[in-house]
């Protein structure tokens, strides 16, 4: 049994309840996000931007994977947060560059489908490079989805699908958002010489076992539970978080003005992942950073609440999930001499939260299916 991600020890401990002993194996998680298990090694490594632990952690899956024979069964279980926590260079590739790019993408507003296609081609683990790795043995690959669409081939950089991008593409992804990289990495791209599999061959299955949408089905129970009407806006939000939230801020003026099929008091939820550009030194994430702009969108607005947090419990730079808003928010932003745009430059959103005490805390999750959004009109 061999696995990555934030999800990932929570996913082993489930494993050995249901199958016993007799199991063997290793997985890697994000500092702090351990579990206690039986037989199951659990380590962990840094996260978002990887460190020497996330090779290590690497080179032991696949010295496992590539052990497994035709009469194996090699059990993956993957989560958002494995891209970085398996870190493989391919050959020509020195670490040092691809922990640079990686940060650099991370900061750039680039999608996480955009993302992990670079990753995928700066790969011998990712990509599906580690289900060739298994060769003849069985592979049943168990997925938590964090991504718009739940696409198997970007969650975690899709260690055991195929992947349809390519050299081309990641070389494209690089060149938009302006990322340097040396002449072996343009050479390499460019002459598609680090191409990522197209297919695996063998008796390879992949199967998404959680997904965002499931989050919503919990939030809509909830809302039926307290008489409130619920509407979901989907989980298919990746654009810059000024564009997520002007179009939230629309759907709430619609529902206040009565131009929305449901009426106060309502909920409206809607996930995706958000994104930012990072130019600024301060501590905040895509889900602070949506939180300060939809209050700007909202100027005050009476009888509407909101709060946005990533799943996971980690949101960007910082200990935060995410954080809290209400009608008065800005007021008392002013009062305590806080600044929305200076924040928002900075990228300092979570410090701005943390001073009216609206910063959302919850610690590790042990799971991960992206970001979450609510917005209460009463």
């Amino acid at each position: 049994m061999i696995g990555a991600g934030k999800a990932s020890a929570a996913m082993a401990q489930a494993v050995e309840s249901y199958y016993g002993n007799g199991l063997e194996g290793l997985v890697v998680t994000r500092d702090g996000y351990a579990c206690p298990t039986q037989s199951i090694e659990v380590i962990e490594a840094a996260h978002p931007v990887p460190d020497h632990r996330s090779v290590r952690a690497a080179d032991r899956i696949l010295s496992l994977a590539s052990s497994a024979t035709q009469n194996d069964l090699v059990l993956c279980l993957w989560s958002g947060g494995a891209s970085a926590l398996m870190v493989a260079p391919v050959a020509g590739l020195s670490f040092d560059e691809k922990q640079r790019i990686n940060s650099e993408l991370l900061a750039s507003g680039a999608t996480i489908a955009e993302i992990n296609s670079v990753r995928k081609h700066l790969s011998a683990v990712k990509g599906g490079r580690l289900g060739l790795a298994c060769g003849s043995a069985q592979v049943v690959s168990l997925i938590v989805s964090d991504v718009v669409g739940d696409d198997p081939s970007v969650i975690a950089s899709g260690p055991t699908v195929a992947d349809p991008t390519t050299c081309a593409d990641a070389l494209a992804v690089l060149r938009r958002y302006q990322i340097p990289i040396s002449a072996e990495v343009d050479k390499s791209l460019n002459q598609g010489l680090w191409e990522s599999p197209k297919a695996l061959g063998g008796d390879v299955r992949n199967t998404i076992v959680a997904r965002p949408r499931d989050c919503f089905r919990a939030a809509a129970n909830f809302a039926a539970a307290e008489n409130l009407a619920f509407l979901d806006l989907g989980d298919h939000f990746d654009g810059l978080v000024d564009n997520v939230a002007a179009d939230h801020a629309a759907r709430i003026r619609d529902v206040l003005d009565g131009r929305c099929s449901i009426k106060p008091p309502c909920v409206i939820v809607s996930g995706g992942e958000a994104v930012v550009r990072v130019t600024g030194r301060g501590c905040g994430g895509p889900n602070t950073e949506f939180c300060l702009a939809l209050a700007q969108q909202l100027q005050g607005a009476s009888r509407v609440y909101a709060l946005a947090c990533d799943s996971d419990g980690t949101d960007g730079k910082g200990s935060h999930a995410g954080a809290f808003i209400g009608p008065d928010t800005l007021v008392k932003a002013r009062q305590l001499g806080l600044d929305a745009a200076i924040s928002r430059a900075n990228n300092d959103t979570a410090t701005y939260f943390e001073a009216m005490g609206d910063l959302i805390v919850t610690g590790p999750t042990y799971t991960n299916v992206n970001d979450f959004r609510a917005m209460l009109i009463i």
